[in-house]
């Protein structure tokens, strides 16, 4: 007997539990949220959960925006301080080169270069990334991994709309773009590079902020699409690199004078560039931006109110009946678990091998219309063409070391969505598994970088009409993969002792690869230099390769791995 009932079937006493019957009220309130319409319903509990999320990311906020600041203001101050005017004249020479719009942009301004255009030309591009991949995480961190983890199912619970999570994680970001921007602004503003417009300053930081509003409108899109976080991140991760694929060609068209140069207006990265700060200082391209960001927010919106909480709208595929003996192994598990993304990355570093590949006969003609005296300096025509091919084995190794991170971070991934814990209750041990999912990611490694190189070498040959450039390509690619392997080793080694701190692996990737870019430019010294993982194996075949730096990476992986494992035994799951 139900001693909570009240008599003749009236209302519980208790009146809060499952058994009341709902009033119009409740009626309407429940026809409102399942009506996908923006209603107040769908919004109910905004700004509560807002308040929340920014607790939550007390952390995270001021590191990704005071680390991007400060790298703006770096850049600035150094940049002022390390090139007097020959020297930014000297690099007039180079603004017309392909590879260098590949790697930076367009180029406005270098012709007449000042420091704030020197800066903007040549780093700004490398911010607005930065600012995509914050927005990117951030958004996903918020809407897909807390339904992953059931935690949103808990918030929904609550006096919350159906929209008022994904509405709250764009809010959240774009607040986080703005006050990127705002530290962007002061910190390029303030420094010794003295720029002469405080305009063309503030559209230099809002075109960077523009940027990551972006992206977070295209993962509010992905996370719809997929169920799992991990997914729904890479999706929005290759949007970003299609995105830079795109500027790239069109930006070395452009500055070959070819035929390509509308590809960067495809590009929310290249509408960005287009803006031109200290140049053309031109705001209306990021209308461009501003009216993708509402589309892709509507979208969102509308995907969201035609799926399940926790699922997504790419229906997932049921498995076979039986697994296959591959899956009987914890390797063959691991393979299984990364083989989908494993496949478009082999696709996309083919690709962008050959594309990039197929520049280096204009590399080759632009070298005849070079002076005498720099074009020695630089090797002569040969030396171009092997200098290029090798600072593209060391531009695939960064690309790549991005998909290494993202995949040993997929093990974390594992662990946090409760699948970890199945797989260990049988009689697969904590060291075996992580080995296997390293195994994995430092075989897959290699795979990419040989796929980059022979697209590479393969584009070459055809736009030089010589062979004998494959395997050169093949090799200086292949060379670099230790250092990739070095920073698998330090992510997994935070795995097996601190799992909440693998996002360091993310810093160490960033310094590295700012330095290997960047470091030669701002003439930084050698003992800098040497703190990026990507500067001491050699590029080859521009130059020679160190048997001894290649050794030492491989060994260092190695270590690393093994003591992440020795931690993994030795600590608990972590699963919030």
């Amino acid at each position: 007997m139900n001693l909570l009932a009240a008599p003749d079937g009236d209302r519980p006493i208790h009146g809060g539990g499952p058994t009341a019957p709902r009033t119009s009220r409740h009626r309407g309130a429940h026809e409102r949220e399942g009506s996908g319409r923006l209603g107040e319903g769908n919004l109910a509990g905004l700004g509560h959960l807002l308040r929340f999320m920014i607790l939550r990311d007390r952390l995270w906020l001021p590191i990704w925006v005071l680390a991007l600041s400060a790298l703006t203001a770096y850049f600035a101050n150094a940049i002022a301080v390390v090139m007097d005017s020959d020297s930014l004249q000297a690099m007039t020479a180079f603004a017309k080169n392909p590879v260098m719009a590949l790697i930076t942009g367009p180029g406005y301004g270098l012709d007449e270069v000042t420091v704030p255009r020197f800066i903007v030309g040549m780093y700004g591009l490398f911010l607005m990334i930065g600012a995509a991949l914050m927005s990117i995480l951030t958004v996903s961190r918020h809407t897909r991994a807390e339904e992953q983890t059931g935690r949103a199912e808990l918030v929904r619970a609550g006096v919350t709309g159906r929209h008022t999570q994904l509405l709250a994680g764009l809010v959240l970001t774009v607040f986080m773009n703005f006050l990127l921007a705002a530290g962007m602004a002061a910190a390029f503003g303030f420094s010794q590079a003295e720029p002469d417009s405080w305009s063309a300053t503030v559209l230099f930081a809002v075109g960077i902020g523009a940027v990551g509003c972006v992206f977070a409108a295209v993962t509010a899109v992905t996370v719809q699409l997929s169920a799992f976080a991990r997914a729904a991140s890479s999706m929005a991760g290759a949007v970003l690199a299609l995105s830079f694929v795109l500027r790239g060609i069109g930006d070395m068209s452009h500055v070959s004078g070819g035929s390509l140069d509308w590809l960067s207006w495809l590009s929310p990265l290249g509408w960005a560039q287009q803006t031109a700060p200290f140049t053309l200082d031109r705001w209306w391209p990021l209308l461009y931006s501003a009216g993708l960001f509402a589309v892709l927010v509507v979208v969102a919106v509308v995907l969201q109110s035609r799926r399940d909480l926790g699922a997504g709208i790419v229906a997932e595929r049921l498995g076979r009946s039986q697994a296959g003996p591959l899956l009987s192994t914890p390797l063959g598990l691991a393979l299984r678990l990364q083989a989908s993304s494993l496949i478009w990355w082999s696709l996309s570093m083919l690709v962008m091998g050959v594309v990039f590949g197929s520049f280096t006969g204009s590399m080759d003609e632009g070298a005849a219309g070079m002076p005498p005296e720099i074009l020695s300096i630089m090797g002569g025509r040969s030396g171009i063409v092997d200098g290029y091919l090798g600072y593209m084995a060391l531009y695939f190794a960064i690309i790549v070391s991005a998909y290494a991170v993202i995949s040993a971070g997929g093990l974390r991934s594992e662990e946090a969505a409760f699948h970890t814990e199945p797989v260990l209750a049988t009689a697969v041990s904590r060291a075996g598994w992580l080995a296997s999912w390293a195994v994995v990611t430092l075989v897959g490694s290699g795979w990419l970088m040989a796929m980059a190189g022979l697209g590479e070498g393969v584009g070459a040959a055809v736009s030089m009409d010589d062979w004998s450039l494959l395997w050169p390509s093949l090799l200086g690619h292949l060379a670099q993969t230790p250092s990739i392997w070095a920073l698998l080793g330090f992510a997994y080694l935070l795995f097996g002792f601190a799992p909440r701190l693998m996002s360091l692996s993310w810093i160490v990737f960033g310094a590295s690869a700012v330095l290997a870019l960047f470091g030669g430019l701002m003439q930084l010294d050698e003992a800098v230099l040497d703190l990026s993982l990507f500067t001491h194996i050699g590029q080859y075949p521009a130059q020679d390769l160190s048997a001894e730096a290649v050794l030492w990476f491989t060994v260092i992986a190695v270590v690393l791995i093994g003591a992440g494992m020795v931690g993994f035994r030795r600590r608990d799951l972590v699963t919030a």
